[in-house]
C-alpha cells in the first residue's frame, strides 16, 4: 500500500478512528493495524440503531413540533412604536352593486353633475384618494398630471380621446405623469364611479395644452371641509381622511 493512498482510505473512518490510525501509520503498521480496527468499527456500527430508525424518530419530532406549533394562537405585536406614528385610515366600501348606498352628503359636489367622495387625503405627501362619480355622459376635462395616478372602474366606462382603450367596470387604470388627456364618459353610460389615487396636482389644460386651472390635495380638502358644513356635518367630520 502506497502512501498517497492513505487519504481516501483514512477518509472512511469517523473522526476519532482517523487520529489512531495516523499513529499506527507512523510506526510502519498501518495495514495490520488497520485489518484490527475494521472489524471493531464494524461491529460498533452494528450496534447503533439502524438509520430508518433514526430517521423516523426525527420525523416524528419534527411533527410533532409543527403540530404544537399550529395550536399556538398569534399574539398582537407588544413592543416599541414611535407615538409619532399615525393611525391607519379605514373606510368602509360599498360593493359594486351597492353604490347607491352611500350616504348622499358624503359626495362632494364640484359641478352639477361630477362630485368626489373622500377616503384619504394624505397632505404629508400630496397625493389624494378618492371616488370620482360623474352623471350622464360627455366631456369632463382635458387636463395633465405631474405625478402618477392610479384608477379603478366601479361603474360604468370612461375613456380619453387621445386613446383607443375603454376603463371599463373592473378595470384598472395606471396613468404616468406627463401626458395631456382629455377624459371623456361615452354615450348611454348614465353613472361612472371609478376610485382614483392621484399623485400632485392636476393641470387643467386649454386645447393647447396650456394651464389654465390646477387642482391639489389642499383643493380637495377645502372643497370638502366647505361642503360638509353646508350638508351639517361639520369641518371636522373631514379630520378623519387626513394624515
Amino acid at each position: 500500500m502506497s502512501l498517497s493512498a492513505a487519504p481516501t482510505f483514512v477518509a472512511l473512518f469517523p473522526p476519532s478512528s482517523h487520529n489512531r490510525c495516523t499513529r499506527l501509520w507512523s510506526t510502519g503498521r498501518a495495514v495490520s493495524s488497520a485489518n484490527a480496527i475494521i472489524p471493531a468499527l464494524r461491529r460498533r456500527q452494528a450496534s447503533r440503531p439502524p438509520r430508518s430508525s433514526h430517521w423516523h424518530a426525527r420525523k416524528f419530532v419534527i411533527k410533532t413540533f409543527a403540530s404544537s406549533h399550529q395550536t399556538m394562537q398569534p399574539q398582537p405585536y407588544s413592543g416599541y412604536v414611535a407615538p409619532e406614528a399615525l393611525a391607519e385610515v379605514v373606510v368602509k366600501m360599498p360593493s359594486p352593486g351597492d353604490l347607491d348606498a352611500v350616504d348622499e352628503r358624503l359626495w362632494v359636489p364640484q359641478t352639477p353633475d361630477v362630485s368626489f367622495r373622500p377616503l384619504l387625503f394624505n397632505v404629508s405627501q400630496g397625493y389624494y384618494v378618492n371616488l370620482l362619480r360623474v352623471r350622464g355622459s360627455g366631456v369632463l376635462s382635458r387636463h395633465r398630471h405631474s405625478g402618477p395616478v392610479h384608477g379603478w372602474v366601479l361603474k360604468g366606462r370612461w375613456k380619453y380621446l387621445e386613446h383607443d382603450w375603454i376603463a371599463e367596470e373592473g378595470s384598472y387604470v395606471f396613468e404616468p405623469p406627463g401626458e395631456t388627456h382629455t377624459l371623456v364618459v361615452p354615450e348611454g353610460v348614465e353613472e361612472m364611479i371609478t376610485l382614483f389615487n392621484v399623485t400632485g396636482p392636476l393641470l387643467y389644460c386649454d386645447e393647447e395644452g396650456g394651464v389654465v386651472n390646477a387642482e391639489d390635495v389642499f383643493d380637495k380638502l377645502r372643497m370638502a371641509k366647505e361642503h360638509y358644513i353646508r350638508v351639517g356635518l361639520g369641518a371636522d367630520y373631514v379630520e378623519q381622511f387626513v394624515r
